[in-house]
């Protein structure tokens, strides 16, 4: 087969949370490029609703938006039961949704703490358990969890988000393993410094930023349309033989 059919994802639905925004939007996008139909999720509906209209519009494909807070596990549950009434199957999982809550140890909370851990890790968790016996019983499916560099590496002044990526990454090994003869794979992106809101603090401060980029090696922060190709890559037949694996898309950061 050609190489750029194995790449294609027509006949697909994918599921990209937090997908109204920075990574997650430019990921549905490229996966609706790529003919996959596509759900975008965040928990403000009218946002999902513009978006989902928005890359509609540009592709072609059936998109649609919904509402749901990914750390409650009955709007987990409806949500993919609404889908696959919606669209009659679910094949890709995009968990993009996270937060990032930045100070030194002693002036955060648990309730901060908490937050992070719970939209960063919990809600990937249960999308995983919701959508992943669907994906089972077709024996058949693709799991992209977002990570970070901050899944290897580590910086200060984020204990709840360094910490929150790690278990992203573990989370990933281990369900990659459960999985493995299912016809499902699992893959993790770490993604560094792109030029999201998430980042916006970053970019906002003169000095941090120049810090930054100075442990680039490519001596820039990523493009939103360069997470496109990887998220593809992942979601589709051409990286078949690949789980449990971690890619990061740093620019060379974490060469270092």
């Amino acid at each position: 087969m050609n190489v750029m059919d194995l790449l294609r994802l027509d006949g697909r639905t994918a599921i990209v949370t937090g997908a109204t925004k920075g990574l997650g939007k430019a990921m549905a996008e490229g996966l609706a490029e790529a003919g996959a139909d596509v759900v975008i999720v965040s928990r403000n509906q009218e946002q999902t609703t513009t978006v989902a209209a928005e890359i509609a519009a540009a592709t072609g494909r059936k998109v649609q938006g919904y509402a749901c807070d990914v750390t409650i596990p009955e709007q987990v549950d409806a949500l993919v039961e609404q889908v696959l009434a919606d669209f009659g199957g679910v094949h890709i999982l995009v968990n993009n949704a996270g937060i990032n809550i930045r100070n030194p140890i002693e002036e955060l909370s648990l309730e901060e703490f908490n937050e992070v851990y719970n939209i960063n890790v919990v809600g990937p968790w249960l999308m995983c358990k919701a959508v992943g016996k669907h994906l089972v019983a077709q024996e058949y499916g693709r799991i992209v969890n977002i990570g970070s560099t901050l899944s290897i590496i580590a910086l200060p002044g984020r204990t709840p988000y360094a910490s929150s990526k790690g278990a992203v990454w573990q989370m990933t090994r281990a369900l990659a393993l459960e999985w493995a003869q299912k016809g499902i794979t699992v893959n993790c992106m770490m993604p560094g410094p792109f030029a999201t809101e998430m980042n916006k603090p970053l970019m906002d401060d003169p000095v941090a930023f120049k810090d930054f980029v100075a442990k680039i090696p490519m001596g820039r922060w990523g493009e939103l349309d360069e997470i496109k190709g990887l998220a593809v890559f992942l979601a589709s037949d051409a990286s078949s033989f690949i789980t449990g694996a971690g890619i990061t898309i740093d620019g060379g950061w974490t060469v270092h």
